[in-house]
């Protein structure tokens, strides 16, 4: 139902292409939301990814993960004016408490700011000793942070780059995901659809994605998460607002898309050149 599991990075686990993100999910319907997360993680989508910039996203997470936390290998983030090295420490247990939890799998730091990346790294081996965090990573990291991170923390130790991925935002696929392929970073997708802009089916690029899903009796959606994880090193995290929008998601990750699919979508939604600096929402 859910595509073959993938290594995400060097964690050592084994996860779906297709996960599950909650930016801005605090604004929908509480149980549906719940609903739809648990439905989620029934269907194998068991990356959660959160973050402490989310408002009151991670309490709903410790809700809908209630009895559950084994299955689930979940992302929360340091917003950058915390990721001091004790700021760092002080905001994962934060979220550790919000999250009703005793560990995170995976800690990032949401995006680059004033701090060094020596006193962020050093907080997440902190914690990584004290059995807070299995692992960390970065979030809006263009390939020149990376490599002053990876100069910083060794090799190894970077587990994911969390980066703005959707059909018509396709700067990653220049030098981002190049390097974290040769660097054994994951790279995951966040805002796969766009932010609220995904193609409408009466546009061309619509019409292109309609005729593909018919072909493969998917839906537009599928088609595009299926593009985006079309390389084993890259992992989505579309929201979902209810359970069966989770339930579409998940089937996304078992497509299989034909050179002829990724040609047509290639040329309807053009890479562009790189930008000078990576975008982000």
């Amino acid at each position: 139902m859910h595509g073959h599991m993938r290594p995400f990075g060097t964690t050592g686990a084994q996860l779906t292409p297709i996960g599950q993100g909650t930016w801005y999910i605090d604004r929908g319907d509480r149980a549906s939301t719940i609903a739809a997360l648990r439905r989620g993680l029934d269907l194998g989508m068991t990356h959660i990814d959160t973050a402490e910039m989310y408002g009151d996203a991670e309490p709903l997470v410790a809700e809908a993960i209630a009895g559950r936390r084994d299955e689930v290998f979940l992302v929360s983030k340091v917003l950058p004016s915390n990721a001091s090295k004790s700021g760092t420490i002080a905001a994962c247990d934060r979220s550790l408490q919000r999250l009703k939890t005793d560990r995170l799998d995976c800690y990032l730091l949401h995006w680059r700011g004033q701090y060094r990346l020596a006193d962020t790294v050093a907080a997440f081996e902190q914690l990584v000793a004290a059995g807070k965090i299995r692992s960390w990573g970065v979030s809006n990291f263009d390939a020149g942070d990376l490599q002053e991170l990876l100069k910083v923390a060794g090799p190894g130790k970077i587990a994911c780059n969390q980066v703005l991925y959707h059909l018509r935002e396709r700067a990653i696929e220049h030098s981002v995901i190049p390097w974290c392929e040769a660097n054994g970073v994951a790279v995951t997708a966040y805002s796969p659809f766009g932010h609220d802009e995904f193609p409408a089916l009466r546009s061309a690029q619509g019409q292109v994605l309609q005729t593909i899903a018919d072909r493969h009796g998917a839906t537009s959606r599928q088609i595009a998460l299926a593009f985006l994880i079309r390389r084993p090193s890259v992992f989505a995290i579309p929201k979902a607002a209810d359970p069966a929008h989770a339930a579409d998601n998940a089937a996304a990750g078992a497509l299989r898309l034909s050179d002829d699919d990724l040609a047509a979508i290639d040329q309807a939604f053009p890479r562009g050149s790189e930008p000078a600096s990576l975008p982000m929402l």
